[in-house]
């Protein structure tokens, strides 16, 4: 087994991505970084290219003696770890485990010598196979692992490193199941104080921008996560520079245009702490109502998704549902639009802000309508009077007042009883009352 057995491959940039970045700088960054792990070969590998050294002999220092030690350990823990990995690569016994830890332990015990501290040899064979890159068996063992130890904090750990390896050999499937489990796990454990909880869940957020931005239901999962409360209250008060990924999440998910208006309160309660282009974009546009301000921010956040890892494959649909909400908040200040003035605020020239004007009407089916002659799109919504509204927000209110009274009548019934007696039984409510009720919910809907 070699000790470089993966490499975290990006496809090819996209054409407006920019070099950041020096070559030296990144290459000398990703040695930092190999150095403090088993992956000796391929450490070698980007030393030897920083120093020019492709296709020689000459390596980095002490690489003989980390390689031979990396390798003597993992013959060592092949050796130590050998019966517990025949017993969990034989497919008869693992149709035999089951959901009880404790009934596959005794299973185990009784049937194949089990012994408790094979257990932690596994958990170190795992953990060096994350070491020197081995992700596939890793996540593998850490399964395993899982399914037999008792113990917390090491399951705890041990689901960190398979949702790593998942995510490392991109099985994004399996990486957001981990993702879950991890969170429940990190939502019911009883933390020794708030800043261990607050580190806890800020790792599990950054983590999970991998799995969010790669797998298709992750654009509903980043919103329906981070903003419960106890996230919510980790990004604003650990990691607020997440409320750029949180607010292209709700840009670009028309499904979930109803939190819209929570993003708009939290980017504008944050605004004093952190700003980046496309959280005042968000503010531009729906606290200032500056368009010309959106229309400044709309360019910069071009640049802005262009070179940011988890953001840059969603660059083009975010300009393109940007541009919606501009055009939609201007249709509810404006009757009459210049088409000419309209594109500049969408950052598009004349023709094709008017094509792409054309086709939204179209497609939206809006009521709205092209005068040709004086180039403007003249809007025909009719917006709902002051007293439909009223109408519309007390139409509920009669099943609520009956509601009310139901629950007081039962409330009187009950202390009436316990005064006489009997022991507080409370009756239903009669049946015209009860007909009443359903009446009241009819009319409600």
């Amino acid at each position: 087994m070699g000790l470089q057995t993966f490499s975290f491959n990006v496809s090819d940039p996209p054409p407006y991505r920019h070099q950041l970045y020096s070559k030296e700088d990144l290459l000398q960054a990703k040695f930092e970084l190999l150095s403090k792990t088993k992956m000796i070969d391929y450490a070698n590998v980007v030393y030897q290219e920083i120093h020019g050294l492709e296709g020689s002999e000459e390596n980095m220092p002490d690489y003989d003696e980390r390689r031979n030690e990396a390798l003597g350990r993992l013959e060592e823990l092949q050796e130590e770890s050998a019966q517990i990995m025949q017993m969990i690569q034989d497919p008869v016994v693992i149709q035999q485990l089951k959901q009880d830890k404790l009934a596959n332990v005794l299973f185990l015990t009784q049937n194949f010598d089990f012994k408790p501290e094979m257990l932690d040899s596994l958990y170190e064979f795992a953990t060096f196979n994350y070491a020197v890159g081995n992700y596939t068996a890793a996540a593998e063992m850490l399964y395993h692992f899982r399914i037999l130890s008792t113990d917390f904090e090491l399951n705890a750990s041990a689901l960190w490193g398979k949702l790593g390896s998942e995510m490392l050999t991109q099985n994004w499937d399996t990486a957001l199941d981990d993702l879950t489990k991890l969170k429940e796990l990190l939502d019911q454990r009883s933390f020794t104080s708030h800043s261990h909880a607050l580190q806890q869940r800020s790792w599990l957020i950054h983590w999970s921008l991998f799995v969010f931005f790669n797998h298709p239901k992750g654009r509903d999962g980043i919103i329906d996560m981070f903003f419960q409360p106890q996230y919510l209250n980790t990004i604003q008060n650990s990691c607020p520079w997440i409320l750029r990924y949180l607010a292209t999440a709700v840009v670009i998910n028309r499904k979930r245009r109803n939190m819209l208006k929570d993003l708009v309160k939290l980017v504008q309660a944050q605004s004093h702490i952190y700003q980046d282009p496309i959280t005042e974009f968000i503010e531009c546009l729906y606290v200032h109502f500056d368009f010309d301000g959106a229309q400044r921010k709309l360019k910069e956040c071009e640049d802005v998704l262009g070179n940011d890892f988890f953001l840059v494959a969603v660059r083009d649909e975010f300009i393109e549902n940007a541009r919606l909400f501009i055009f939609e908040t201007y249709c509810r200040i404006h009757q009459c639009i210049d088409i000419k003035g309209l594109s500049e605020k969408l950052n598009m020239d004349e023709h094709e802000g008017e094509k792409w004007i054309v086709n939204l009407i179209r497609n939206a089916k809006m009521d709205a309508k092209i005068d040709a002659k004086t180039n403007t799109v003249v809007m025909g919504t009719q917006y709902q009077s002051v007293y439909q509204q009223v109408i519309e927000r007390t139409r509920a209110l009669s099943f609520r007042s009956s509601l009310l009274a139901s629950n007081i009548e039962k409330r009187e019934l009950e202390l009436a009883n316990r005064r006489k007696g009997r022991g507080g039984q409370v009756k239903e409510g009669s049946k015209p009352q009860q007909q009443q009720a359903q009446a009241a919910v009819v009319e409600a809907q």
